[in-house]
């Protein structure tokens, strides 16, 4: 009954097959071995991009913060919802590796509008030399609680960025959990919806540690390849991330585990429901935000589930709705998804 995290999941066992199988005999370093190239021709070829430029690194702080300094000056913000990982979970990760650029904080909500965009960019460059100047967007898909943009919905935003001139990243810890519940290709949900950059995940879906930064358009992506191996993030033995990447990407296995994710938080989601949970957000994907009694609380973990309260402690008046969060990966299963329902 664990629902802490999709990083607190297995790696799939097709993952680990590879990496045992990249684990002979000698490959060239810092990402000059063949998977690499390999991954490079998948990553095209699913994203419909041949000229796209793609890199590795093994951790999602990485990819974020990377290729927005990549995009960003010192003097510029970065414009991103206040749930937004890079404002919240990369311990001002991207405020370092771009040297100093600020966050412009757009939302409060899950989600930006471009309403929402266009009054924060509005409210930048606007103090001459005195003020930061107006950066890239960054776009979580999946947001962080739990829900989806739709295609619209990013062109909109992109559309807005793009008439100040401003590159897009999209955030892409859950990618393929967004993709899978759109139901649309890699191309439609990136750069055919005004996506400059996406930070492509792996950790999260299955693989051991490895996340992929894509660019659309080379002509950007050459000052990446410095601030990685600047930044230390250019592994020697590249060949293992190579091999994951490469592995996740072979016989739809990042589709499969996404699918199999969003499938088991629908079945938790629709058992949380019948047994009169409050959704704070509509789940879309594979991560669910839901309140229950205190009690209730109380009783789950001392059975053994394992997941984060999201707004109060087990302190408290014991009928008092306190709302969690459930995250699901791709390994769990209906046996454990019943004994917790079993409990409610």
């Amino acid at each position: 009954m664990h629902f802490a995290s999709d990083n607190s999941g297995p790696a799939n066992p097709e993952i680990l097959t590879a990496l045992s199988a990249a684990n002979t005999g000698y490959a060239m370093g810092y990402g000059a071995d063949e998977e690499m190239a390999k991954v490079t021709s998948r990553i095209r070829e699913i994203f419909e991009a041949p000229q796209a430029a793609v890199y590795l690194v093994a951790t999602g702080t990485a990819a974020n913060v990377l290729a927005l300094s990549t995009l960003s000056q010192p003097w510029q913000t970065l414009f991103c919802t206040r749930q937004a990982h890079i404002n919240v979970d990369e311990c001002n990760g991207p405020e370092f590796y771009t040297g100093g650029a600020k966050l412009t904080l757009v939302s409060d909500a899950d989600k930006m509008t471009p309403a929402d965009l266009r009054q924060a960019l509005e409210g930048e460059e606007n103090r001459g030399v005195h003020g930061p100047q107006r950066g890239p967007v960054s776009i979580t898909q999946v947001t962080e609680f739990g829900t989806v943009y739709a295609l619209d919905e990013l062109r909109a935003l992109c559309d807005v960025a793009k008439s100040y001139g401003l590159p897009v990243h999209l955030d892409g810890a859950r990618f393929t959990n967004a993709l899978v519940s759109l139901g649309c290709t890699p191309a439609e949900m990136t750069w055919k919806a005004g996506v400059d950059v996406v930070s492509f995940g792996g950790t999260k879906n299955g693989c051991m540690g490895v996340e992929a930064v894509i660019f659309f358009d080379p002509a950007e992506a050459q000052e990446f390849e410095y601030r990685r191996k600047r930044g230390a993030h250019l592994f020697s033995k590249h060949r293992y991330l190579s091999a994951q990447m490469l592995a996740y990407l072979t016989d739809d296995l990042w589709l499969r585990n996404a699918s199999a994710a969003n499938a088991k938080a629908a079945r938790l989601a629709a058992g949380l429901r019948n047994a009169g949970a409050h959704f704070s957000h509509d789940p879309q994907a594979n991560m669910i935000f839901a309140a229950l009694p205190r009690a209730t609380h109380q009783r789950l973990f001392d059975a053994g589930a394992v997941y984060h309260l999201w707004d109060g402690t087990l302190d408290g008046a014991a009928e008092e709705a306190v709302t969690a969060r459930f995250v699901c990966d791709w390994s769990v299963g209906d046996d454990q998804i019943d004994a917790f329902l079993a409990l409610l």
